[in-house]
């Protein structure tokens, strides 16, 4: 069946703006691939220029090693799903679906065939006959799956697809999204700037900010080994907190936050001297009843905390003056006191869960020339 896809280099600019940077990516065939981050980041560039509706200023996009930067979209064996379906209203789910097979002069006995096999696997047999608005918005949603996925594509690109649907039917249709992708066995580039989806669906994540990919990597490794500061701040909750690193500490580095707060981090950029960024993730920090500071144990006030059914987030100041955010779960917080704003407390941070990230130099600024 094929569906490798490989970008290399690819830009494209519209006109001063530069949309994509420079892109390099190797998406395997019979992965679930999302592109992942905030609005303007260049994903859905990214994800026309693989259909092909955009031309690229200068880059290849390779599919099954042949270049297909120059080949018009009707002759890429990819298709796509957009956010609205797009469906025809004045015909029923079968002829919705069998659409393209008709306008490829498919013969009508393979239509049937092929047609009835694709709603069967989408789960939606049972309404070949009805018309679109006679389905709910997650019916219709797999409708126009169906519809891209019986042309047989090597490639199905998907633009965030699940974006007009509630919060709860859309966390059900991701699991049902990524079934049916492994079911089908075709490579899927899902374009999204929801993480808990990317997180959900996705073999491997490119997280994407100003035209780049920041990191692509499997799920856990984006999460727990964010590669940058944006990363980390994008995926998920993290607390990113200013410090200084000063030197070595065995395995790790010594951290300074300010007021004469030092920290041992063993994970990250441990060689890095200078200003820094320290990451830990809210559900690997420690609350203790106050007493004399320790290792990575630093003074601490709760100013807020919040029950969230299955945890208690938990909001503090640090003795340096840095914000810190812990998660604790309910089953753990149970056996707590109850933190109330003002109380003091000892906020560990624990070594190995805590991570180094190098700040990027500020770019340089340009002199500003008076105008006579």
């Amino acid at each position: 069946m094929g569906g490798q896809v490989r970008l290399v280099n690819l830009v494209k600019q519209f006109g001063a703006f530069t949309a994509v940077d420079g892109i390099n990516l190797a998406i395997p065939a019979g992965e679930f691939f999302s592109l992942l981050g905030p609005s303007g980041c260049g994903k859905t560039t990214t994800l026309r220029m693989v259909a092909g509706f955009e031309q690229p200023t200068s880059g290849q996009v390779f599919l099954d090693d042949v270049d297909m930067a120059g080949t018009p979209p009707n002759k890429r064996n990819v298709n796509t799903v957009f956010q609205s379906y797009a469906l025809f209203p004045h015909l029923n789910v079968f002829d919705n679906v069998a659409f393209g097979l008709r306008r490829a002069h498919t013969e009508r006995g393979e239509i049937r065939r092929r047609v009835s096999e694709i709603l069967e696997q989408v789960q939606l047999s049972r309404f070949a006959k009805r018309k679109p608005a006679q389905l709910s918005g997650g019916q219709q949603q797999r409708v126009a799956l169906a519809r891209a996925l019986v042309l047989k594509p090597a490639v199905l690109l998907l633009d965030e697809p699940l974006g007009a649907l509630d919060a709860k039917l859309r966390r059900q249709l991701q699991l049902e999204l990524k079934a049916l992708q492994e079911r089908v066995g075709v490579t899927f580039i899902y374009v999204t700037h929801d993480q808990e989806e990317a997180m959900t669906m996705s073999d491997h994540i490119a997280v994407m900010h100003a035209g780049r990919v920041e990191q692509a990597a499997d799920p856990r490794t984006i999460y727990e080994e964010p590669a940058t500061a944006f990363v980390a701040d994008f995926l998920g909750v993290a607390n990113l907190m200013d410090a200084r690193a000063v030197g070595p500490s065995g395995n790790g580095v010594r951290l300074e936050l300010g007021s004469g707060v030092v920290l041992e981090a063993l994970r990250g950029e441990v060689s890095a001297r200078g200003p820094v960024k320290a990451v830990i993730r809210p559900e690997r920090v420690r609350i203790e009843a106050g007493g004399e500071p320790a290792e990575n144990r630093v003074p601490a006030v709760v100013t807020r905390s919040i029950y969230l059914g299955n945890g208690v987030r938990i909001l503090m100041t640090l003795a340096s003056g840095q914000p810190v955010v812990a998660l604790a779960q309910t089953s753990d917080s149970e056996a707590l006191p109850s933190w109330s704003p003002g109380a003091r407390v000892l906020c560990h941070l624990p070594s190995a869960a805590l991570r180094v990230l190098s700040v990027a130099p500020a770019p340089a600024v340009e002199p500003v020339v008076a105008i006579p």
